[in-house]
Formats: C-alpha cells, structure tokens, sequence
C-alpha cells in the first residue's frame, strides 16, 4: 500500500466505503473509545472538524475495544452515544482492533507511517493520526493531547 487512497473500511452502519473517496482531503483518524477518560475529546475532536471542515479537513473514527474494555458496545450503539453526548457529525467507522496480527491494515499501515515513541504499536484511546491530503504524509498525536493541540500542525498542512 502507497497511500491511505489505497484502503478500506465498514462504516458503523456496515457501508464500505473506500479512502480513495478523501483524495485531496487532510485526515484525522482517531481510535476510540466510550468509557475512556478521553472520551471528553469526542467533543472536542467535533469542534475541529466544523472549525476547518471548509477547508477539506475530515476527522474519522475508529471505535476499538482494546484497551481495558472501553468500548464495549455496539456500532449503533456507539453512533447514538457520540451524537447524543457529544454531537458527533463526523464519520464514525465499525469497530476494530489496533494492534496484534488482526489489527485493521489501515492502522498497521498509520503505525509505520509515524511509529510512536516506544514504538509502532499503540498505546492506548484517542492516538490521533494526521494525514496529509498528499495520502501519504503521517502526523502523530499521542491520546493525552486534545484536540486543540493539533491545530498548529493542521493550520500548516492545509
């Protein structure tokens, strides 16, 4: 794979929908989680795509149930928490896995793209990957940092 144009992935409500679809678009793909400490950024990450939406920015999650159980429910599930709780109009994806041998190709992919500090694994919710509308150039942000803390990096790449 070249390109996050070269990849694929269910909607929460089951659609595949190919990347190819974002060509030209700067990207944040974030995993996620409900019962998370971060989940506040939920609202946060919204915030950030209405704010730079208009400039070919999307932000795109990735709910995953790795990390202590976090994210138990289903992807209707977590659709209606995340509109409900935090008005969440951005595109949420069906429920993968990270790391290990089943982890979804488009997050093996971003973990080489920008390896994290101890590694290419991922440590925990809320890792944001930010990918260049060129498809192949990787930004990451580690869980603690919110939203916001992006914003010099995505005013730069847009």
């Amino acid at each position: 794979m070249q390109s996050i144009y070269d990849f694929s992935a269910r909607k929460g409500d089951q659609k595949e929908i190919s990347f190819s679809e974002f060509r030209g678009k700067t990207l944040l793909i974030v995993n996620t989680a409900s019962k998370c400490g971060y989940t506040g950024q939920y609202s946060g990450l919204e915030k950030l795509y209405q704010q730079f939406k208009e400039r070919n920015f999307e932000v795109i999650a990735f709910p995953c149930d790795q990390f202590a159980h976090q994210e138990p429910g289903t992807d209707a599930e977590i659709a209606e928490f995340c509109t409900m709780n935090h008005g969440v109009t951005f595109p949420l994806m069906s429920k993968i896995k990270v790391n290990g041998s089943d982890a979804h190709p488009l997050f093996k992919w971003l973990k080489l793209q920008a390896p994290g500090v101890l590694g290419n694994s991922i440590k925990w919710n809320f890792t944001k990957f930010l990918v260049e509308k060129d498809g192949k150039t990787v930004h990451r942000f580690a869980p603690k940092d919110e939203p916001s803390a992006i914003i010099p990096t995505l005013e730069e790449v847009l």
